[in-house]
């Protein structure tokens, strides 16, 4: 495929992303009780309430000891949790959406919701500082401040993000719907996963589940940021394809894509120049661009004359239409051969 073709499906080609979901009222309810679980599940961990001595006694049955020959099975189940591996198959396959959209966004959203997640969830990992059970130094305690970095779990948030995020540019509802029961499914294993490994409290996946469903819900107020992102990165790179690769060009450029007092032309094989374009410094970087079809010879511009500034022509000769029947005449006939001629002389 030429790039003269690679540039028109990147201008031209419809793309299948689809409208980023809005702020809805619904999401607007849900967000606000997520944000309370948030809250109460924090309170409830610092009080040393009961949820604390469910977690004791969670740790205290050891489920990894309980079913141990699912114990391999889940030692790499919960790789679907960690940030490294799923942020690296996630933009993977987001990059191929992205070269066939002929945008950037998807890449941008998940970057965004990565970026939002290791602020919240780390601050709140460093805030609260938690030992995990395989470091618990008090029975019955809740292990708080004392340096740890488990509250809330990062690989429930991390399975809730990054693959939500796949439900969140789903381009059909029903897509959207699909997508969304199977990262839920993904991340209830993962943060269960946690927990019968022993690595995570009860209350450390709790939380998790609530701070990745945060992020996504937050999703949509950064729309407009990710949006004026795109925009000046689809920029920039349109400035450098077209520098790199001029002969790629068809048609005029859009403003300032190019720097004023440019000149660009595509010559035949003959010599013959098929496509010439000058940038005027005085037009504020548009193009000027005469282009023949592929193939044919272009022809400078030529001088021409209205119709009223033309010099009058006299016709020379006859205008009548010649007969097949009649003789040319090389003299006019005399009165007295016509009559002859008709018997009446």
């Amino acid at each position: 495929m030429r790039t003269d073709d690679k540039l028109d499906q990147m201008e031209e080609r419809p793309t299948d992303r689809a409208r980023p979901p809005q702020m809805t009222r619904t999401r607007l309810y849900l967000f606000g009780g997520t944000l309370a679980v948030y809250a109460a599940i924090v309170v409830g961990v610092l009080t040393t309430s009961w949820l604390v001595t469910f977690d004791w006694q969670v740790m205290f049955f050891r489920p990894y000891k309980q079913w141990p020959e699912i114990h391999a099975f889940l030692d790499y189940f919960v790789v679907l949790g960690q940030r490294g591996p799923t942020a690296v198959a996630v933009a993977a396959w987001l990059g191929w959406r992205c070269w066939r959209q002929r945008n950037l966004h998807p890449l941008l959203v998940l970057g965004a919701s990565l970026l939002l997640l290791n602020i919240t969830v780390g601050a709140a990992k460093l805030g609260m500082s938690r030992l995990g059970p395989h470091y618990a130094t008090t029975v019955g305690a809740n292990e708080m401040g004392l340096g740890g970095d488990i509250f809330p779990s990062g690989h429930t948030a991390n399975a809730v993000v990054t693959w939500g995020v796949l439900a969140y540019l789903a381009t059909t509802p029903l897509r959207r719907r699909t997508l969304s029961v199977i990262a839920a499914l993904g991340a209830l294993g993962v943060g269960m996963t946690t927990v019968y490994l022993g690595t995570h409290w009860v209350s450390d996946v709790l939380l998790g589940w609530a701070a990745g469903l945060l992020v996504l819900l937050t999703m949509p107020w950064l729309e407009p940021g990710i949006t004026w992102v795109e925009d000046r990165l689809m920029g920039i790179l349109l400035r450098l394809w077209l520098r790199t690769r001029p002969d790629s060009l068809r048609g005029p450029l859009p403003v300032g894509a190019m720097a004023p007092g440019v000149s660009r032309q595509r010559v035949a094989p003959d010599g013959e120049v098929l496509v010439r374009e000058t940038i005027g410094a005085g037009t504020g970087g548009r193009i000027g661009a005469t282009r023949a079809p592929e193939g044919w010879p272009h022809h400078p511009p030529r001088p021409h004359t209205s119709r009223s500034e033309r010099s009058p022509v006299t016709p020379v000769g006859s205008r009548r239409p010649p007969h097949a029947d009649r003789a040319p005449r090389s003299a006019p006939l005399s009165p007295t051969s016509g009559r002859g001629r008709n018997g009446t002389g």
